[in-house]
């Protein structure tokens, strides 16, 4: 049998050390180190988010039981103090730059969403991640309550993190929309959280297409033809002027075959038809599906450090791990789900085998194999 290197150690070849010490020096606080360093950092807090630890003592003591696997990732020996200090101290913005280093390389080879739309899509939403407030005294939402607010935006192409920020709870997902920079051509679907109309005109003077849903108590006021509709699910489409404003949209009112549920939908696209406006809108599930699964399977919700630095420097480094296993899925072309992959990694992270052959077993494997002893039946 060919000599192969851990699983854990392949996975750290796909980030860019020589890059990554760039990012690691220009964002460098304080001293120097002595006996560590930001990269050793870095695969702690990974292995963190790979193996579920619970604490700094339990992945300090993971680490420490591991060690002869660990020496070949250029990993220094470190102590539950040291990586507190780190964690708190050293700036976020290295795994924030290393993150957005990822995304490039893995937008190049996400899918391509199949709407009937040839620019960008992107999905905003926000989550809420509760906090203790004793614990977390500078993430005050409510009198005795903690919270941050996490806002996400996802390329629809591979459902990518391509926007994201942290927030305290009480922080409205508007404000964060109105300060992002969405590439003319391209399409941004939201829900009603984001309702703002003096930014959705913004958006049409940008040439950026938007599909929202209209509020109930809205007051539009139609005007002009009716749209003649391409399909019997859509009651109407027409042009409408909102109550106060002067801007001009329109609005599709479209009744979910499956459900029978009634939606209004508003967008400022004078081209796409109400079909295609409701799929696109029906996509924004998608990154509730993203909210869900990185609360399920990564660390995001507790959190190893009490800074607003630490906390930033665990999420930042958890996107670093989706967008891992984002890559090793297009490229492996892997037929199980994230969460799959996910666990295939946690079971077999220090294993000594190929990851190809991890990702995407040889076809031997694959093929049933019929037992000699159920022949005998057919000759019964």
């Amino acid at each position: 049998m060919a000599h192969s290197t851990t699983i854990l150690n392949q996975i750290a070849s796909f980030f860019p050390r020589h890059d990554f010490e760039k990012h690691a020096q220009r964002h460098h606080r304080g001293q120097k180190f002595r006996s560590f360093n930001r990269w050793s950092q870095f695969l702690a807090m990974t292995i963190a988010q790979l193996t579920s630890r619970k604490s700094l003592r339990d992945l300090v003591g993971n680490i420490g039981v591991q060690k002869k696997r660990l020496y070949h990732l250029g990993m220094k020996p470190t102590s539950r103090a040291t990586l507190a200090r780190v964690n708190e101290q050293q700036p976020y913005k290295t795994y924030q730059e290393t993150f957005f280093q990822l995304l490039k390389k893995c937008q190049t080879h996400a899918p391509r969403h199949n709407f009937r739309f040839k620019g960008k899509v992107y999905l905003l939403d926000a989550t809420t991640v509760n906090l203790c407030l004793s614990v977390f005294p500078w993430a005050q939402y409510r009198k005795a309550k903690g919270a941050i607010k996490l806002h996400f935006g996802l390329d629809a192409d591979g459902h990518l993190p391509v926007f994201m920020n942290m927030t305290e709870g009480k922080k409205h997902e508007i404000e964060w929309a109105r300060s992002l920079t969405l590439p003319s051509g391209s399409c941004v679907v939201f829900d009603r959280g984001f309702t703002d109309y003096r930014w959705y005109n913004a958006l049409d003077k940008r040439k950026v297409t938007f599909v929202t849903r209209l509020k109930s108590n809205a007051k539009a006021y139609t005007y002009g033809n009716r749209r003649k509709p391409d399909s019997p699910d859509v009651i109407e489409d027409q042009k409408v002027k909102l109550r106060g404003y002067q801007f001009t949209f329109r609005r599709i009112i479209y009744v979910d075959p499956e459900t029978q549920i009634t939606y209004q939908f508003l967008t400022n696209s004078s081209n796409l038809k109400p079909s295609p406006v409701a799929a696109l809108y029906k996509q924004r599930w998608k990154i509730e599906l993203f909210f869900k699964w990185i609360k399920q399977n990564l660390k995001v919700k507790t959190f190893l450090g009490t800074t607003a630095n630490a906390v930033l420097t665990q999420l930042w480094i958890a996107l670093c791990v989706y967008m891992m296993l984002a890559y090793f899925k297009f490229m492996a072309k892997f037929r199980g789900s994230l969460s799959d992959l996910l666990r295939l990694l946690q079971l077999n992270i220090f294993e000594r085998r190929p990851l190809s052959d991890l990702l995407r077993p040889p076809d031997t494997l694959r093929k049933t194999v019929i037992s000699p002893q159920l022949t005998l039946w057919n000759e019964v």
